[in-house]
């Protein structure tokens, strides 16, 4: 939902090719066959998200699951100090936000309930958009990483980071429990129900160190520029092998995620009674046995 105050303001920018940057927040290349890099592009604010943000990243993402030239997304911010600060407060505090009403406005409380639930539900369904994504999104997180670059980042399905990385599940330190994604997700993420509420309720700051043990994170390295090599590094790799299968396996996971073993094997049998007719089988299994690299066609 929009709320009145805002409609004026939100601007999506119309969509180019997806190696041109067409957009206002977000810079989106193809700098190598298959893989497309969108760097949240706020720097001089830390990244910091404002509601056009996350609007535009919906469409961002939404054009690059359906791109037949992209195989791979590798998700950053830009400059050195920060992947994200998280929302930005400025945004927040002032009076008509969601989160600060103006004191003239009388409005019926099942009224604003309902403005709220409709505003609540486009938020999530931006964030989701990551998850959505048909291709594997690798998040490269680095500097600072709070409040809502959790909620970003656990929509991707790999997570590597530099050593210097801070992240903080922030919400509860201005007084709301986050909805838009990281309290449902961050429990399925890693192993420990324990540290998930200790990080949650506590909104205490973590290191890389301890994001790599708990398993939020696949892997640490030196730097920002090395935790970028190393998404592409792992996007070439996919790349590289059978869209279909790749994302078929993305799907997979994702639905079963939720639901018992036996919906879930239900659900990949009845599925991939369709998909494992690919041509990429064959395609593979010749490249395996020759011990040749696999040429695939767009998905």
């Amino acid at each position: 939902m929009r709320t009145q105050e805002r409609i004026d303001e939100i601007v999506i920018p119309s969509q180019g090719t997806t190696s041109e940057k067409v957009y206002t927040h977000f810079r989106v290349t193809i700098p190598e066959p298959w893989i497309a890099h969108v760097e949240i592009d706020r720097p001089g604010q830390l990244n910091a998200i404002i509601p056009d943000v996350w609007l535009e990243l919906r469409t961002v993402f939404d054009h690059l699951s359906t791109d037949p030239s992209v195989r791979a997304v590798v998700f950053s911010g830009s400059g050195e100090r920060a992947f994200s600060v998280g929302i930005d407060l400025k945004w927040a505090s002032r009076e008509g936000s969601p989160f600060n009403p103006r004191p003239d406005e009388h409005v019926d409380p099942a009224r604003r309930a309902a403005a709220l639930r409709r505003f609540g539900v486009e938020f999530q369904e931006c964030i989701t958009s990551i998850e959505k994504c048909e291709k594997p999104v690798i998040c490269v997180l680095h500097g600072f990483a709070l409040g809502m670059s959790a909620d970003l980042c656990s929509a991707a399905d790999i997570r590597i980071c530099s050593k210097d990385t801070i992240f903080c599940v922030k919400e509860v330190d201005i007084g709301i429990a986050s909805d838009v994604g990281i309290l449902a997700r961050l429990p399925k993420v890693v192993g420990s129900y324990s540290w998930v509420k200790d990080v949650a309720m506590t909104g205490r700051n973590f290191d890389a160190d301890e994001a790599r043990r708990e398993g939020f994170v696949s892997s640490v390295l030196p730097t920002k520029k090395d935790a970028i090599a190393e998404a592409f590094r792992v996007a070439r790799n996919l790349s590289e092998k059978s869209p279909v299968a790749v994302q078929t396996v993305k799907h997979f996971l994702d639905h079963s995620r939720d639901r018992t073993v036996a919906e879930g094997l239900q659900y990949q049998l009845a599925y991939n009674t369709a998909v494992v007719q690919t041509n990429d089988v064959p395609v593979a299994i010749r490249a395996l046995m020759s011990k040749k690299v696999p040429t695939f066609e767009k998905l």
